[in-house]
């Protein structure tokens, strides 16, 4: 028998997703919730009629706040020990990424850490930034191995992610990236053989990653090395991804454009070329305005993308180099630096962020027949998500229709994730 699990009404602004205004909203919105999808959304007196509030489980009253869809994080290496704060300053100094690479810190400090820690301290790391995530509005999320760069560690790391998404409301997508550096004193080349004759089988027999990505990127992988490990993961039933054009132009937006990849990421020196290629073939780039942020970097043209109708995402890119778990930061950073309006930024962390995961059954949007994953604003528009920089607007988080945040920071995670197997039966779709 179906259950009502929750009803929202009242809303000054319910969000249901893109439309052609270009979002389609409601004033005085409601939204109803049974076993865990959105069975109704529109104006509060039809929904009531059909889905009386005090026949839920939950009734939530939105007055004079916003209700939005939960917000996707779409590319995070949230996995990690360690600490690289030091970094931050350094660069600061004027240190440059690839400067602190060479001397072994970045990423290759971050292995170490890694490979040095058990599973509990790694999962304990997760589980926490997890927390944060979901009290900022983030109900899914994909996290990458690849401070590993062996076998056994990646294949730890992907455990640790499998486990963080059986104990943690936030869906947890599993991506291996084994291809995320070359070790300190391995030769490129000698290195890919070991990603894809080693690595990859190991990581196809353990039958968790879903996506494989790679850092094709001037001073790391080259696009041959690229194509190779993307087309192993493949033949293995990885769908690929592309770390592309960060630092430099090197060819991997065309890769991905040529792989048919879920997204290309990063992105911040992709051609007109480029944008056109990855239109043509359905891949879903990926703007990352924290990463450029931090680097003091130059930022992608959002514009150039939109207008060529491609369906930008956004996402945080956190890890110990861009230390941001917020989405709301990221979409400050994608109007004010990238002029994004806020409805694009919204539509960029929801929808086309589901997008970038493959997960094309209404993830992102608050449709009917859609996971009932959403976040109530303690403000009464989608627009103080991004307006409201530095600040943290949500109020409540909903996840499948039950509250697993409420009263933002003050109270996370109601659902005592870490003390039980929530047994979600894996990710929607």
């Amino acid at each position: 028998m179906s259950d009502l699990t929750t009803v929202v009404h009242g809303a000054n602004e319910l969000v249901v997703g893109p439309g052609d205004d270009p979002l389609e909203t409601y004033g005085d919105g409601a939204l109803a919730v049974v076993d865990g999808e959105v069975a109704a959304v529109g104006p509060t007196a039809d929904v009531l009629r059909e889905y009386p509030a005090e026949n839920a489980a939950e009734a939530i009253d939105a007055s004079g706040r916003a209700v939005v869809p939960g917000f996707v994080d779409p590319h995070t290496h949230a996995l990690f020990a360690g600490d690289r704060s030091d970094e931050f300053a350094a660069k600061l100094r004027g240190k440059s990424y690839q400067d602190i690479l060479a001397e072994g810190g970045g990423i290759l400090r971050t292995v170490r850490a890694v490979r040095e820690a058990d599973a509990e301290t790694l999962l304990a790391n997760l589980l926490g930034h997890l927390d944060t995530m979901l009290a900022n509005g983030t109900t899914t999320v994909e996290v990458k191995s690849g401070y590993g760069l062996d076998t056994e560690t990646e294949l730890r790391m992907l455990d640790v992610i499998e486990q963080a998404d059986r104990r943690h409301p936030v869906d947890v997508v599993p991506t291996f990236m084994g291809a995320h550096a070359i070790p300190q004193g391995r030769d490129g080349d000698d290195y890919t053989d070991e990603v894809v004759a080693e690595q990859i089988p190991a990581v196809e027999s353990q039958g968790i990653a879903e996506f494989c990505d790679v850092f094709c990127e001037e001073g790391v992988f080259t696009v041959e090395q690229s194509r190779r490990v993307l087309r192993a993961g493949e033949e293995a039933g990885m769908t690929p991804k592309v770390h592309a054009e960060e630092l430099a132009h090197v060819g991997g937006t065309q890769l991905a454009a040529e792989l048919e990849a879920a997204s290309a990421d990063h992105l911040l020196y992709a051609t007109d070329d480029d944008i056109d290629a990855l239109v043509e073939a359905g891949v879903t780039p990926v703007l990352l305005p924290g990463t450029a942020f931090g680097l003091g970097a130059e930022y992608a043209d959002a514009e150039a993308f939109l207008d060529a109708g491609a369906p930008v995402a956004v996402a945080t890119d956190f890890n110990p180099n861009c230390h941001a778990h917020s989405m709301g930061f990221a979409m400050s950073l994608s109007c004010v630096e990238m002029g994004m309006t806020p409805a694009d930024a919204l539509v960029a962390g929801t929808r086309n962020a589901a997008l970038a995961l493959d997960r094309t059954a209404g993830l992102g949007t608050l449709s009917a027949g859609a996971p009932a994953d959403f976040a109530v604003l303690d403000a009464p528009t989608h627009v103080h998500v991004p307006y409201q920089y530095g600040t943290n607007v949500v109020d409540t988080v909903c996840k499948a229709g039950e509250t697993v945040v409420e009263g933002g920071d003050s109270n996370v995670c109601v659902t005592d994730a870490r003390s039980t197997d929530m047994q979600r039966g894996g990710h929607h779709e």
